[in-house]
């Protein structure tokens, strides 16, 4: 009798297996990009098991995670339940308070998971999957100490796995410009203020600068100070002006400002001149670099701004990008600026602690590289998989960074990191000295406790 049971059990599995395996956006074993050996070997029965989980992506990037989970499904024969879309900020606050959270929860803020973690409402994800982050992610210890919170206990753990991250780090140009020019990529800090005199010498403007934002005005500058900051300074002053622990008026900061500055405030170095730059909106400003002349050569700007680049622009060929350089006479490595989600278990349960195990496979990664719009700092993926050249390269310099912090002013409280900082950087743009500004935001942060 028990063997009967067993064999029909084992029928009703492998008609399930089938079944979802219909669903799967790429059938198993017959693409060759897709570590496929990661997903047999994840392969376990948890039937009749179920999740939810929460998060920040709707429309398309909502059935593209669905398409991930649909491997989860497959290999364990669990059943998940995705409720995402705008607002889960909102929503993950009212269902912990109220005691009837998802299994999982994506969330776009580490500050948020930092809070939740601190009242209590998140499960550590413990010292292991901290230690497979450190070995299986570029620059690993970056995003263990960015999902490492204080519990309710007050005892550190790590609270949150980073997946699906953006790259801000990146000077946008036009190949056909550099090239009638005659100039190379730079591939140091030197080389790009070099490369910034030199085309003023030849009678160009170097940089497309724009800060208007509507009620956000200023926050293209504060992308500029946090990538400065990581190419000026150690990664744990970068932390430390975070936390607020390195006030913001301290010389360091004061420094990274000036070093924005050294491009935004020279008239000649601007398009349009210095005094344009606050009022030139950042989604016209990158504009200049495909007019005839260019109005410019560059444009700083993190991996979303080709939405606002002329209709039909084909990215590697009519425009392109390459990574904000490092200083060479400073030994900081090759840091990264971005920002991404990370997941947060909500509820302990074998399949919620099952799902954060899939996340480790290849395949959980591969699956979205090979479709649009995912970055993974996986080492262990493989990076043919990408669906276009564009996020191949965007990934390689991921996997290339020594070191990743999170956007800095998304880390503040809200009424510096989005206040403030974006007004201050207004005004420094607009002619008062970077210790004054730097004062003046310092002088609000003092005010909240």
């Amino acid at each position: 009798m028990k063997s009967r049971f067993l064999a029909s059990a084992a029928a009703l599995a492998l008609l399930s297996g089938a079944a979802q395996a219909q669903d799967l956006k790429f059938a198993p074993g017959e693409d060759a990009r897709f570590n496929w050996a990661s997903f047999d070997a994840f392969k376990q029965d948890l039937s009749g098991q179920s999740l939810v989980i929460d998060g920040p992506w709707g429309g398309p990037d909502k059935e593209l995670f669905e398409s991930v989970i649909a491997y989860f499904e497959a290999a364990t024969g669990a059943s998940v339940e995705y409720t995402g879309g705008e607002g889960v900020e909102q929503r993950i606050n009212i269902a912990t308070g109220a005691g009837s959270p998802p299994d999982l929860v994506v969330l776009p803020q580490p500050g948020l998971a930092r809070d939740l973690a601190s009242k209590g409402y998140l499960v550590d994800l413990g010292a292991e999957t901290a230690t497979w982050l450190k070995d299986n992610y570029a620059a690993g210890q970056s995003w263990v100490d960015l999902s490492t919170y204080p519990g309710a206990d007050g005892n550190p753990g790590l609270f949150g796995f980073f997946y699906k991250v953006d790259v801000k780090s990146l000077v946008w140009y036009v190949p056909e410009n550099f090239e009638d020019a005659g100039y190379e990529i730079p591939e140091t800090m030197e080389d790009l203020k070099a490369l910034t005199d030199q085309i003023v010498a030849d009678g160009g403007t170097p940089w497309c600068i724009g800060l208007g934002s509507g009620g956000a005005t200023g926050w293209p500058a504060t992308d500029w100070v946090e990538d400065m900051m990581l190419r000026t300074t150690t990664p744990e002053n970068y932390d430390k002006w975070v936390s607020n622990e390195l006030k913001f008026d301290d010389p360091i900061v004061v420094a990274a400002i000036e070093e924005f500055g050294a491009f935004a405030k020279v008239d000649e170095y601007v398009a349009g001149g210095a005094g344009a730059v606050a009022s030139t909106d950042f989604r016209d400003s990158p504009k200049g670099l495909f007019s005839s002349p260019p109005q410019c050569y560059m444009h700083r700007q993190a991996s979303f701004i080709p939405s606002f680049f002329p209709e039909g622009t084909v990215i590697g060929e009519d425009a392109d990008f390459f990574y904000l350089p490092a200083y060479a006479d400073k030994d900081l490595g090759q840091p990264v600026l971005g920002a991404g989600t990370l997941f947060a278990m909500t509820k302990d349960s074998p399949a919620a602690r099952a799902f954060v195990e899939f996340l480790k496979t290849p395949i959980a990664h591969e699956v979205w590289m090979a479709q649009t719009g995912f970055l993974t700092p996986y080492k262990g993926v493989n990076a043919e998989a990408y669906g276009d050249p564009t996020l191949k390269k965007l990934g390689d310099i991921l996997l290339n960074a020594t070191t990743f912090r999170f956007d800095g002013s998304d880390l503040m409280p809200g009424a510096v990191g989005a206040g403030v900082f974006w007004t201050g950087m207004v005004d420094y743009t607009g002619g008062k000295a970077a210790a004054e500004v730097a004062t003046q935001i310092q002088s609000t942060w003092d005010t909240l406790k």
